[in-house]
């Protein structure tokens, strides 16, 4: 695929966005349940599937794991490097790439309202399966698990953030379907409707 000048800077900017989104809980220290930081990841992660599209959106979510792999602090609560690796919720930091793929797919074969609220909801699904999935093994096979800790209580966790994710993934598909239908329809933009 070959990148023009705008797809690098869209791509740039979702990765600024996440680590952006990440980082909220720096300012709302509050935001963490049960070790898992409440974030913006999800909502910008979906809108760059629904925006890029399959391919330019996980590009642009594995440039941003990449980053925070060797070692710029953009994941939650500044988190860097490959020891992250080992973090019961760096699933979800692989959810992202996985959904941006699958929303992207969505998207690209229909560009309809209905569509993108679906996709956005698929994506919101792998997200919160995968991550949270990864988060039990962890705490079962290599991180030190809370007291009493069940695949019930993973998910217990994953209650407090579903109403705000629920809504920003709404939010997120209508935003893109308005995008889509303004300035994502003309000049530089149009390209990313087809061969994102």
């Amino acid at each position: 695929m070959k990148l023009k000048t705008i797809d690098l800077t869209l791509s740039a900017m979702f990765v600024a966005l996440m680590a952006i989104g990440a980082n909220i809980t720096s300012f709302a220290p509050f935001l963490v349940v049960g070790g898992v930081p409440i974030t913006l990841q999800t909502f910008f992660a979906i809108l760059a599937g629904l925006i890029l599209g399959s391919r330019l959106g996980t590009i642009s979510m594995c440039v941003y794991a990449l980053v925070g792999l060797v070692g710029v602090p953009v994941f939650a609560k500044f988190g860097a490097g490959f020891s992250t690796l080992l973090s019961p919720t760096f699933g979800f930091i692989v959810s992202y790439i996985i959904a941006v793929y699958f929303v992207g797919k969505i998207v690209e074969k229909k560009r309809s309202l209905p569509a993108f609220i679906t996709a956005a909801m698929v994506g919101l699904v792998i997200n919160y399966a995968f991550g949270t999935n990864w988060m039990y093994f962890a705490y079962k096979l290599w991180a030190a698990a809370p007291e009493g800790f069940t695949y019930q209580m993973a998910w217990s966790w994953m209650v407090v953030p579903m109403p705000k994710d629920i809504i920003l993934t709404v939010v997120a598909a209508t935003l893109a379907y308005r995008l889509e239908r303004t300035v994502l329809s003309k000049g530089s933009f149009k390209h990313l409707k087809r061969t994102a």
